[in-house]
């Protein structure tokens, strides 16, 4: 029930208070809100690389938000999108580990890239403590 002022001796037609309609606005948020819940799984963060296809099941993944490492063609190492030296791998990546509770983190390797690179990677992780680690590969066939 709206209430309105009416001035003494005005007509009450002509005097009304207009109030704001919102219901525009929750339908344009509520479209916003859709748009952002379907795009929000497609950004994932790192580095993109070209993966090996493999038929290998995914698996569960625990965390939310998992810990990537990318290893580029060239050779660079990334944690999420920040370069690592090599050298400092480790110790960049157990005070992360430490801090999320949960000791397992995600290769992305070029599929380009030599063994010998990859296995030195898993070798510094292997040294450093860490040994939970999935490799991550496209299913085959999958479109590019």
């Amino acid at each position: 029930m709206a209430f309105s002022i009416v001035p003494h001796g005005s007509d009450p037609e002509e005097s009304m208070l207009a109030e704001i309609n919102v219901t525009p606005l929750v339908d344009v948020m509520l479209v916003l809100l859709i748009i952002f819940m379907i795009a929000a799984p497609m950004l994932h963060p790192g580095i993109e690389v070209q993966l090996p296809e493999a038929e290998a099941k995914s698996l569960p993944l625990r965390v939310e938000n998992p810990l990537v490492l990318t290893v580029h063609e060239n050779g660079l190492v990334y944690v999420q999108s920040e370069p690592v030296h090599p050298s400092q791998l480790v110790e960049r990546l157990l005070p992360i580990l430490e801090a999320r509770g949960d000791d397992s983190l995600f290769l992305k390797a070029d599929q380009r890239l030599p063994y010998g690179s990859i296995m030195e990677v898993l070798d510094l992780l292997n040294q450093g403590g860490i040994e939970q680690v999935g490799l991550v590969t496209e299913p085959k066939g999958k479109q590019r």
